[in-house]
């Protein structure tokens, strides 16, 4: 019974692993070609004034854009001030969607591998209650092969921080280039 606990604590990291990846991959992606369009709007703001050509593209930060530059030209300054708000905060939310399942990752795959280290040696414990311990070298073996789940979990969680930290520092990066952007638009 503690035999398969502690492979499935293995399975369940390689599982949270494989997700922490595909967040990370997909995340990745989407903030880079996001970061890059508000660099490009910024720049083409800061240069032309006011006046924005239809960026071309398809992602959030351009059709952000987009939508506030077609405001600009039908709404009141008050009313597109809110709707350049309203933008801000809805593109704010889009950056961060998902980064709570890394985040997770990051706090419980430390805490899967040292749980499948724990069922690792009671198996090896439990194991030399019956056979009694006529080889020490097999109890070393077995909770050596124990540890390898803590190696496992600390391993996921220190690349999610890597990758969570990157993320959310290119998403403040994306925000503060939104900023210039409403600023440069107003």
């Amino acid at each position: 019974m503690i035999e398969q606990l502690h492979q499935a604590t293995f399975i369940v990291l390689f599982l949270v692993a494989f997700i922490a990846a595909v967040i990370v991959v997909e995340r990745l992606i989407f903030t880079i070609v996001n970061l890059r369009a508000a660099i490009q709007a910024v720049k083409q703001l800061s240069t032309s004034g006011a006046a924005l050509a239809a960026p071309e593209g398809d992602n959030l930060i351009l059709e952000t854009v987009r939508q506030l530059s077609a405001d600009r030209q039908t709404r009141s300054s008050s009313d597109w001030q809110n709707r350049a708000d309203s933008a801000y905060l809805h593109v704010r939310d889009e950056l961060s969607k998902r980064l709570w399942i890394l985040d997770t990752t990051v706090t419980a795959a430390p805490l899967l591998g040292l749980l499948g280290t724990i069922l690792g040696i009671v198996d090896t414990f439990m194991a030399l209650a019956q056979s009694g311990m006529s080889d020490p070298q097999a109890v070393s073996s077995g909770i050596g092969t124990a540890l390898y789940a803590t190696a496992l979990g600390i391993s996921v969680a220190l690349i999610g921080l890597v990758f969570f930290n990157f993320l959310t520092d290119t998403i403040e990066r994306i925000s503060e280039h939104l900023k210039r952007i409403i600023l440069l638009m107003s």
